[in-house]
């Protein structure tokens, strides 16, 4: 599973540590849990000090230009003035977005308003509300680091019904932070979500999840959310993922915009809620990266 190291090498992690003083311990335990069958990360899933700090620093970006959407977002502007606000704040900060030319992605950001659950692409033809409930989804690079969150914004005065699902999204996002420690299971976190969700009577998109991030966009694992405890991938210290439910106040079955091929909608086009933080397992628990 893992390449053989001596216990008296300088380790594979670049830390300046002996092996034997640094990831021996961590893969020895990752053999037992293989051992009993569980899955386990490979060594390119455990982020090394060095690349932990790069996204940290690329998470603070992210956190400033998320902030400064914060600063300015009203009704009455477009979905596009939004894109232009993350793009040249992201430039002047030093980072590049992210979502820019992605596979093919036209813009900056992802706007999501609404009944879009993701992936919303900006317009200068969609004009937010009053009463509109968004998510904003920031993905920065920085250094060659990636860091990726969002966050929900309630525009003017928005309903009873949406701001408690806006808060509910947000609930299970910390319930499912309480979930991550070192060997456990990935499907913790989706098993405590889909609890606190449909507690609430709201559902959880089953086709679009969570995915490592830090050295790439889009890394392994991808994380679902509709799980058991106990299942799922280890956790380990050094793992860098997202953690980003999607909560629909209605049923959890999707469609895709034929004309864009991207924005995901809610089948019966009630409205949806999500936040996305970025962490790593530490060996005590969890550090927040980007929020």
């Amino acid at each position: 599973m893992f390449e053989k190291w001596n216990a008296t090498q300088l380790c594979w992690c670049k830390s300046g540590k002996k092996y034997g003083e640094c990831h021996q311990k961590i893969e020895d335990k990752i053999r037992e849990f293989k051992k009993q069958g569980c899955m386990v990360p490979t060594r390119k899933l455990l982020k090394t000090p060095e690349q932990i700090e790069g996204i940290r620093e690329s998470g603070k970006l992210n956190i400033a230009v998320l902030d400064y959407v914060a600063e300015h977002i009203q009704a009455g502007m477009s979905t596009e003035a939004i894109n232009t606000l993350v793009h040249d704040k992201i430039l002047e900060l030093g980072g590049i977005p992210a979502p820019l030319n992605f596979e093919g992605f036209p813009k900056s950001v992802c706007t999501s308003i609404n009944n879009q659950i993701c992936h919303g692409i900006p317009s200068e033809d969609m004009i937010l509300g009053v009463g509109d409930i968004i998510n904003v989804d920031v993905s920065t690079i920085y250094k060659g680091y990636f860091s990726d969150s969002s966050r929900m914004f309630c525009i003017g005065e928005v309903s009873e019904e949406n701001r408690k699902l806006v808060q509910t999204a947000k609930e299970c996002v910390l319930l499912a932070l309480e979930e991550v420690k070192p060997w456990k299971f990935m499907g913790d976190l989706g098993a405590v979500i889909t609890k606190h969700a449909y507690a609430n009577g709201y559902s959880v998109v089953q086709e679009v999840g969570g995915h490592g991030v830090g050295l790439k966009f889009h890394e392994k694992p991808t994380i679902m959310y509709v799980t058991r405890k106990n299942t799922g991938m280890l956790l380990v210290p050094g793992m860098v993922f997202t953690i980003e439910p999607m909560i629909n106040m209605g049923t959890h079955e999707i469609y895709i915009d034929d004309d864009n091929g991207w924005t995901i909608y809610t089948d019966d086009d009630k409205p949806s809620a999500q936040w996305e933080v970025t962490i790593v397992v530490t060996e005590k628990g969890y550090e927040i990266l980007a929020c």
